[in-house]
């Protein structure tokens, strides 16, 4: 099998190996089959027909801040993903964003990201539209489900000619396709309770949350049940793995 892709901005060791590693398990695949690599160190070179198929993970990276506040490694990384989504987009290439990849292709796509929906750190109730339920990415999700995120910015304006998959009441655009085979979701599919423990316990510093309440956002999560959004990971693997 060919293996798949995952660009990663996590500078933070303990989130970026949970990440892989969720991503992966999710998937159903081993690690080794789940290339990763680290945005914004080096320069960014795909052959997309290496691959069966491209993630792009979440992380600190805002693309709402001011330029001029944002470090070198954002700036490249921004710049290397933009390139690629073009050839994502014009080749209808397989790809799925969580979280910083739906503002990534959402802002790509000439949508509008900025800070008007936010949402706190730990479970999300989202709704699939009528398009997201008769979706093979979404296929064995039900109407509504719980899912685990946290985000300081999210799609204001959709790009005109995408799809809205999933929506919510504090964020409406959970989930968009562009095309056939271009995703992005403003939630974590890749995210479990013990993974969601250790975002928290690796951002308490970063402004997403005041630290001092971690243990409440901690009970919060486990007091949810969400199974559901990891069907994402495990379709998109079937839909598109390739030998």
């Amino acid at each position: 099998m060919r293996p798949f892709v995952l660009l990663s901005i996590r500078a933070e060791p303990l989130a970026a190996v949970d990440e892989h590693e969720a991503f992966a398990r999710f998937l159903g695949v081993e690690t080794r089959e789940l290339e990763r690599i680290e945005l914004g160190l080096t320069p960014l070179s795909l052959d997309l027909d290496a691959y069966s198929g491209v993630l792009l993970g979440g992380g600190s990276f805002t693309y709402s801040d001011d330029p001029a506040i944002k470090s070198q490694r954002q700036l490249r990384a921004e710049a290397d993903v933009f390139a690629l989504l073009d050839e994502v987009v014009a080749e209808d290439f397989p790809f799925l964003g969580a979280c910083y990849g739906i503002g990534t292709l959402g802002t790509h796509q000439g949508g509008l990201v900025d800070t008007t929906y936010p949402e706190s750190v730990g479970p999300l109730a989202v709704t699939l539209t009528s398009d997201g339920s008769n979706d093979p990415l979404m296929a064995g999700l039900p109407v509504d489900f719980a899912a685990y995120g946290g985000h300081k910015e999210a799609l204001t304006r959709l790009p005109a000619h995408a799809v809205v998959l999933a929506t919510s009441a504090a964020c409406p655009v959970q989930a968009f396709r562009v095309g056939e085979n271009v995703y992005a979701t403003q939630f974590h599919p890749e995210l479990d309770l013990t993974g969601l423990a250790t975002r928290i316990e690796a951002y308490a510093s970063f402004g997403y949350f005041d630290p001092s309440q971690a243990d409440t956002l901690r009970a919060a999560a486990a007091s949810v049940d969400v199974r559901h959004p990891a069907q994402i990971l495990a379709n998109f693997a079937a839909r598109y793995s390739r030998g």
